[in-house]
């Protein structure tokens, strides 16, 4: 047996079962957007096939595959390097594994997001807007694919465009899309859905002049920035595009009288009506809060782009 391939065949079937595992347990939506699901799948294939590749050649015949060697052989038959080196290189390659075996995934909470900084919407001149800075988080990856559509004449900043089916809730097709942005002006109350938070969020932010006086419902944690009257709050959501290094923090500016008696990462649910207020010189809605209530924190907390299928 050859002890080196061994090693490798195990690190490899690891890593395999380790995604299996994520997603047996649905874990794997702490990492990554639901619409790379397909992808993970893929590369616990290519990790089996690799597992097998090695597992085929811990059994080799030694003298069978070194025979063309003569005493002056200098090729690399896995014995060169020192031991404390390959010790190193395989530490390094199982850190991941062991931590992530060992410890759940933790959801990303309002100490992650005072890291990462609040996305302050519709800036001043020089200065990208909201929906620009989605457009660019939402670019399509497969240019390839990109290129053989046809872009629609009204795209939304906050959307990602596809040419195949995805699993998750927030997949619409274009006429879905439309019909859940009209609801912005044609309903009663705004209700921010998870499935098209980011377009809602980008559209209200960008004009929220335009919606002065709308009925809004909105559900996400406690956050406060410095700098924040006693009365403000965010009430903010992480946007995850690609996995759970990207995301960024976006969400409602909340003026609610008792702000201070809520905790931050405490998860509310809202409705109120929305307004405007100039924060740092930046114009940016509000909302002034008519109910308020405490809500368990969701199995899913994170808000995508919306993802839309174009024929």
């Amino acid at each position: 047996m050859r002890f080196q391939h061994f090693i490798r065949a195990l690190i490899l079937a690891i890593f395999a079962a380790f995604i299996i595992k994520l997603h047996y347990t649905g874990e794997i939506m702490s990492y990554i957007n639901p619409r790379y699901t397909l992808m993970s799948k893929i590369a616990i294939a290519i990790f089996l096939f690799l597992f097998l590749i090695q597992l085929v050649r811990i059994w080799e015949n030694r003298n069978h595959t070194h025979n063309h060697c003569s005493s002056g052989c200098h090729h690399d038959h896995d014995h060169s390097g020192s031991f404390s080196k390959r010790f190193i290189v395989h530490l390094i390659i199982l850190f991941p594994l062991v931590t992530g075996f060992a410890f759940a995934p933790a959801t990303l909470d309002a100490s992650i997001a005072a890291k990462k900084g609040l996305m302050l919407p519709q800036v001043n001149e020089g200065t990208a807007s909201m929906g620009e800075h989605l457009n660019r988080m939402g670019e399509a990856t497969d240019e390839k694919s990109a290129e053989s559509i046809e872009p629609p004449a009204n795209k939304d900043d906050s959307i990602i465009q596809h040419t195949a089916p995805l699993a998750n809730t927030n997949y619409l097709s274009k006429e879905q899309f439309d019909k859940e942005m009209e609801k912005l002006t044609t309903s009663d109350i705004i209700q921010m859905n998870d499935n098209i938070y980011a377009s809602y969020y980008s559209r209200i932010t960008e004009d929220p002049a335009s919606y002065i006086g709308k009925k809004i419902k909105v559900s996400g944690f406690f956050y406060k920035e410095d700098g924040f009257e006693e009365n403000q709050f965010v009430l903010a959501r992480f946007l995850m595009t690609h996995c759970v290094a990207d995301t960024s923090v976006i969400g409602m500016l909340v003026e609610f009288n008792e702000a201070n008696d809520y905790q931050e990462d405490t998860w509310l649910e809202i409705e109120g009506e929305i307004n405007v207020t100039n924060y740092n010189g930046h114009v940016m809605p509000f909302i002034k809060v008519d109910k308020l209530k405490v809500i368990d924190e969701p199995s899913e907390p994170y808000v995508y782009p919306a993802m839309i299928k174009i024929v």
